[in-house]
């Protein structure tokens, strides 16, 4: 269009140049009342918006005055509240403390009653352990008793036992030797006046017996030797019924 219009001023009449040059006129004039309108819309609206600028803030400011209040308002009841509860901890009436109260107290219960069951038998392991030392402490002594009884008696038999030995085997040589003297006829035999003469005699007295009787010839060795046996046989026997 431009082109035409440079075309135009080159090639028209100068009709056609009074014609643009009154446009352009107008147009400028067109263009200066646009930008008088924009001006005052715009300010318009700067007023506009720092009024609702304002409004945000005020509307900010009483959201934020009201929050305070509420969260100064909850804190309170909370402290209240607090403070109720610990009153009823104290006296022992809350709940929250009630419930584990009492299962602490069922623990306590049951704890108890295990470790005097636990203590109970622990008592009797200990009497049980004290019993059997005390049976086997008494019969270890019961034993070593019988077994010091048992020796005793096998040493005192024992003595037993030499001392009639000792003392067959004396008067059997006693009575061998004053048989060897008298038949002898040693004078040491004499020397030993009735008494000595009394107690051969004792001892060779016959012995009567009525009846039928075995006559056993023997030399008095012999008998003598037999007759020592015999006294040591009753000798042990006496011995063992004593004991």
């Amino acid at each position: 269009m431009t082109r035409d219009m440079k075309n135009g001023k080159s090639s028209g009449t100068p009709g056609s140049d009074m014609d643009e040059s009154g446009n352009e006129s107008e147009h400028s004039a067109t263009n200066s009342t646009d930008e008088s309108d924009s001006d005052d819309s715009s300010e318009m609206d700067y007023e506009e918006n720092e009024k609702k600028r304002k409004m945000c803030l005020e509307h900010i400011l009483f959201l934020e005055k009201k929050f305070l209040g509420l969260r100064e308002q909850l804190y309170r009841e909370r402290i209240v509240e607090v403070e109720s509860k610990l009153n009823e901890v104290e006296l022992g009436q809350a709940k929250e403390y009630l419930l584990p109260l009492q299962k602490l107290q069922d623990n306590m219960r049951i704890r108890t009653e295990v470790a005097a069951i636990l203590r109970q038998y622990r008592l009797n392991n200990l009497q049980n352990q004290y019993n059997a030392e005390e049976q086997a402490a008494r019969q270890n002594l019961e034993n070593e008793k019988a077994l010091l009884y048992d020796h005793m008696k096998e040493e005192l038999e024992e003595k037993i036992r030499r001392l009639e030995e000792d003392r067959n085997s004396v008067d059997i040589n006693a009575d061998l030797w004053f048989f060897e003297h008298n038949k002898r006829g040693h004078p040491m035999a004499n020397k030993r006046g009735p008494k000595g003469l009394n107690r051969m005699k004792s001892r060779r007295k016959a012995i009567t017996v009525s009846g039928p009787y075995i006559v056993y010839m023997l030399r008095d060795e012999e008998i003598i030797e037999d007759w020592t046996i015999i006294k040591k046989a009753m000798s042990q026997r006496k011995c063992d019924l004593t004991f």
